[in-house]
């Protein structure tokens, strides 16, 4: 029996009395529901244990249907590594029911969709703006919104809590309230952080985002295909490649092409050469927030050496945009994977030093061990992924449950911690980079043969010689440029290993040259959902800690 048949057979059979129109498009099944049955729905398919995770919740605007405006929420099973889709159809003026009784995640997103496209999720506790301002009017994400229209903030917000309206603290001439960042070293110019102190004790917590928000979805669907490769690698600037790969790989399914072994074997090695210098910008930058400055510096000297390698590839070092549609932008120099070979000797050595300076650093264990501690349930109700929920001691990575690229052909390990609090997260991004490097080297050992990208005029822009050289090669450019890529209509969820966790792309086509709609799940915005939480009932110098071991990037974070 086919998956589709299997998601038949069971919602028909526990809601007979319900339509359901099941679709498969690119190998993903969608289930389309009347909006107030999803709760029950939801509710249910968590409860038989059929999905576990709430991936990703995300609305979408069609101003030519009937009921304008869709709620689509992405479901993983971590049992099995199977995924579905529901899709519920919402009227301007009407609402839908608020999951967050079946998935806490849930909360910022539908506070997205809120902002973004302006859906009222009935019975949520603080449906309220998220990532654009409290003085901003209208929604962004609906398509009769000029993507030129910007509206500036002319004040701030005064320090504020979600559950101000049900409030009452017991003793408030003690309690305290305090304000850090975004102007903090610690808050890097883009979180706010906002605390009630009782003493030195968290009483309550809760954060503002936005400070980076550009919009990138709205950009990306006034935009070709190929020309949001750039906007990209402003997602998570710290593994700019990563963001590009995930990207392109999900236009290729869309597209229905698989990318030649040698640019595969290119982009793995960007990917883990990726992680290792998000893990050491995570690590370092942790470490000195907390006092450690050596280790800061001594990080980034690595993470510079990756730099140049990416500069060799490409001309670029930060953001790089040298993946694309199709495989990659150009091969790889002569001698270059040597040169990744013996950057991972100097790494390696790297690594082990920071070891010897924070693993037995009784300061450091002081202020990383038992902080911030999360249970297994609680880390996936929460949404989290990639080192923050293995170090909860779930072993769930991408790259063995849903291999790609040839992952499944390579020898490495998935390190799970036990207690998931910031020093597990700590030993589990350690040992995380250790095994990129071996990845690493099993690929740089072993590249395939052959070209570097497909060669479909339809697809990848012919190369400069054939452009200057033959009419041909100069009409093939020419109406790839002007036509664009245009992938058949459809609608396509797919996923890579970031170095936070899960990035995904939920990518609509309407046939024409521009998305129709782009959507990205950010793999820390569901983790900070839960920062608040952490915190309370802590010290205020957890409050530090805890935000360090998030690793919280703000350009994926607020995109």
């Amino acid at each position: 029996m086919s998956q589709l048949d299997t998601y038949k057979e069971l919602l028909s059979k526990n809601f007979s009395d319900v339509n359901l129109n099941f679709v498969n498009e690119f190998g993903n099944i969608s289930v389309d529901v009347p909006k107030d049955k999803i709760v029950s729905i939801l509710k249910f398919l968590k409860d038989t244990k059929e999905f576990d995770f709430l991936m990703n919740l995300t609305g979408l605007d069609y101003p030519h249907r009937e009921k304008r405006f869709e709620v689509a929420y992405e479901l993983f099973s971590s049992k099995d590594f199977k995924r579905l889709r529901l899709r519920a159809q919402v009227g301007i003026d009407e609402t839908i029911d608020s999951v967050i009784p079946v998935w806490k995640c849930a909360n910022w997103f539908e506070r997205e969709a809120y902002d973004m496209f302006g859906i009222e999720f009935a019975g949520h506790p603080n449906l309220s703006r998220i990532l654009c301002h409290h003085q901003f009017v209208g929604h962004p994400l609906r398509k009769d919104y000029d993507a030129d229209q910007q509206q500036h903030c002319t004040e701030a917000r005064p320090i504020f809590f979600d559950d101000e309206p049900n409030y009452t603290p017991k003793e408030t001439s003690n309690l305290v309230p305090l304000n850090i960042g975004p102007s903090h070293p610690a808050t890097h110019g883009t979180l706010r952080v906002m605390c009630e102190l009782d003493g030195e004790t968290v009483n309550r917590a809760n954060v503002e985002l936005g400070f980076l928000h550009r919009c990138f979805e709205k950009m990306a669907e006034t935009h070709p295909y190929n020309q949001v490769i750039p906007y990209t690698d402003r997602l998570n600037y710290c593994s700019a490649p990563m963001n590009n790969i995930g990207y392109c790989k999900t236009v290729e399914k869309l597209l229905g092409v698989e990318i030649p072994a040698k640019a595969q074997a290119m982009r793995v090695v960007l990917c883990e050469l990726s992680r290792i210098i998000d893990h050491l910008v995570c690590i370092g930058a942790n470490a000195v927030d907390l006092g450690a400055l050596t280790g800061f510096f001594h990080l980034f000297t690595y993470r510079e050496m990756v730099y140049t390698l990416f500069e060799k590839l490409c001309g670029a070092r930060l953001t790089v945009s040298m993946t694309r549609v199709g495989g990659m932008a150009q091969d790889a120099p002569e001698g270059w994977f040597d040169d990744v070979l013996e950057t991972c000797k100097k790494i390696e050595k790297g690594i082990s030093d920071v070891e010897g300076l924070l693993s037995g650093n009784k300061i450091w264990i002081q202020r990383t061990r038992d902080i911030g501690k999360i249970s297994p349930q609680e880390a996936i109700d929460w949404g989290y992924t990639g080192p923050l929920l293995r170090a909860t001691g779930v072993g769930l990575d991408l790259r063995k449950a849903d291999p790609y690229y040839g992952y499944d052909q390579l020898d490495f390990d998935i390190p799970v911690g036990t207690s998931g609090d910031c020093y597990d997260r700590y030993l589990v991004r350690i040992e995380e980079m250790k095994q990129s490097i071996k990845i690493i080297r099993q690929v740089c050992k072993n590249v395939p043969g052959g070209d570097f990208t497909i060669r479909d005029k339809n697809i990848v822009l012919p190369e400069k010689k054939d452009v200057y050289g033959n009419i041909e090669g100069l009409m093939n450019h020419f109406m790839l440029v002007v036509n664009g890529l245009r992938p058949k209509k459809g609608e396509i969820y797919d996923a890579t290993e970031a170095a936070n966790g899960e990035l995904g792309f939920h990518l609509v086509s309407d046939g024409s040259a521009n998305p129709y709609r782009l959507r990205v799940r950010p793999p820390c915005f569901p983790i900070y959902q839960s920062f608040p939480d952490q915190v309370k009932g802590g010290l205020v110098a957890d409050v530090i800690s805890v935000l360090g071991s998030m690793n919280l990037i703000a350009g994926e974070l607020d995109r």
